[in-house]
C-alpha cells in the first residue's frame, strides 16, 4: 500500500475533525507531506535538548503555542512558527490540506492545560530548510512503511516508577512515540479510510 497525496488531499476535504471545547492554551503545528521518490513523505523535527521544554529531545512536528499575534488563527501559528522552526514558508511553498482532530497535550501522564492543532500541508517546489536553536535535526521520512505498520515499534517510558512500553515509529533510528506518534496515527487512520 502506497500513501497517496492525492487521496489524503479528498479524505482531509470531506473529513469533519472533531474541534476541542476545552479550556487552557492553544497550539499548533504543520504536518509537512510531500511527494518522494516513489512515495509520499512526511517531514519530522528532532527538538532541541533543553530543561525547559516538556519534550526536549522529542521528535515532533514543526510547531507550537498560539501568539497574540496570530489573531486566534491557529492556522497561523502553525504557519508562523514553521517559518521560525525551520525556515520554511508554507504560504509561499505550501498547499493546506487541512486539519486533524484536536489533541490534549499530555507530558509525563498529565495534561498541560493545552490543545494541540495539526495542519496537514502539502509542500511545494523544494525550498531549503534552515533549523534554528529549537530543531535538533530535521528528517523526511516515507509513508508508505508507516501506513503499512512495517514502522511499528514501542518506545520504553518510565512512568510513576512503572516502565512502560508506549507505541511508536521507527524513523530511521529515532521512534516517534507520544503526541507526534497519536498525530501520525489520526493521519494514517484517516488514508486508509
Amino acid at each position: 500500500m502506497r500513501f497517496d497525496l492525492s487521496r489524503l488531499r479528498s479524505k482531509l476535504a470531506s473529513a469533519t475533525p472533531e474541534v476541542s471545547s476545552r479550556e487552557g492554551k492553544r497550539a499548533a503545528v504543520a504536518m509537512i507531506v510531500r511527494e518522494g521518490q516513489g512515495d509520499s513523505e512526511i517531514l519530522f523535527i528532532r527538538r532541541a535538548e533543553s530543561p525547559l521544554d516538556p519534550w526536549s529531545g522529542h521528535m515532533a512536528f514543526p510547531g507550537g503555542r498560539a501568539d497574540p499575534e496570530d489573531g486566534g488563527d491557529l492556522l497561523v501559528t502553525a504557519l508562523r512558527e514553521t517559518v521560525e522552526e525551520i525556515g520554511v514558508d508554507l504560504r509561499a511553498h505550501g498547499e493546506l490540506l487541512g486539519h486533524l482532530s484536536d489533541i490534549p497535550a499530555i507530558a509525563r501522564g498529565k495534561f498541560m492545560g493545552m490543545v494541540i492543532r495539526p495542519y496537514v500541508v502539502a509542500l511545494r517546489g523544494d525550498p531549503p530548510i534552515s533549523p534554528n536553536h529549537e530543531v535538533a535535526e530535521v528528517v523526511w521520512s516515507p509513508l508508505g512503511p508507516l501506513l503499512r505498520g512495517e514502522a511499528k515499534t514501542t518506545y520504553p517510558y518510565v512512568h510513576e516508577g512503572q516502565k512502560l512500553l508506549l507505541p511508536g515509529h521507527l524513523v530511521g533510528e529515532r521512534v516517534v512515540w507520544g503526541l507526534t506518534h497519536q498525530m501520525v496515527e489520526s493521519l494514517l487512520s484517516l488514508a486508509r479510510k
